[in-house]
Formats: C-alpha cells, sequence, structure tokens
C-alpha cells in the first residue's frame, strides 16, 4: 500500500486509500489505544484480546500507510501515532484525528480512557 501524504489535501485515491485502512474495527481499536500511549506488539495484544499475529498484521497495515510507526526497544518492536497525525490531534483540542480528507472522531469513552491512563503515567 502506498504511503499517504498527510501534508496537504488528499486526492481522492489518496483518501480512499487511508479510510480503507482505518475501516477495520481492529485497526481502529489499535489507533484508538495508541492515542494514549506508545505501546509495544505484548501490550497491544494483551489489551486486544488478539492473537500476536493478527495484531502485527495490523500494524503492518497502518505502518505502510503511514499512520503510526514502530522502533525497536530490545526485542520488542513499540509503535506510536506518527507525529504529524499527533499534531493534527492537538489543533483539534483531542477530539479528532484530520486526515486532510476527513476527520476521525472516537467516542467520548475513548478519550475518557486516555486521560485516566495520562493521568495513571503522570502519577507513577
Amino acid at each position: 500500500m502506498k504511503r499517504v501524504s498527510k501534508r496537504s489535501v488528499l486526492t481522492p485515491r489518496q483518501c480512499a486509500t487511508l479510510l480503507k485502512v482505518v475501516a477495520d474495527e481492529t485497526r481502529l481499536r489499535i489507533v484508538g489505544s495508541l492515542l494514549a500511549e506508545e505501546q509495544c506488539v505484548t501490550n497491544l495484544v494483551y489489551e486486544l484480546g488478539y492473537p500476536q499475529p493478527q495484531v502485527s498484521h495490523h500494524l503492518r497495515i497502518l505502518r505502510d500507510s503511514g499512520v503510526v510507526e514502530g522502533r525497536r526497544a530490545g526485542r520488542q518492536i513499540c509503535y506510536r501515532i506518527v507525529p504529524i497525525v499527533g499534531r493534527t490531534l492537538t489543533r483539534r483540542r483531542g477530539k479528532a484525528l484530520d486526515f486532510g480528507c476527513c476527520e476521525l472522531r472516537f467516542p467520548d469513552s475513548v478519550w475518557a480512557t486516555i486521560k485516566t491512563r495520562k493521568l495513571n503515567m503522570a502519577s507513577s
């Protein structure tokens, strides 16, 4: 899958490609989880309750499309939302991911979970 540029307005083809990527429930759950914090594959496997190959498959699709990026941490690979997507989230006051062609909004329950995680991380 061709990497989609987030710097300008997307063409209809790029937009359709991006929407296909985030149209899967598993990938949406992964994106929702990564909005809170960077996570390693094993943490995502535990949180989502899916087998590791399935989670890795969806992470590869998200990575190839330019939504997430991974980094090696010893034997683990940890993923995060790419910085440019994170910046659009900040501009939207944490309410939506703006991909240029459309916005992806998550339910309030996702944002409540993110706030709780951040508070727990700050107090640790």
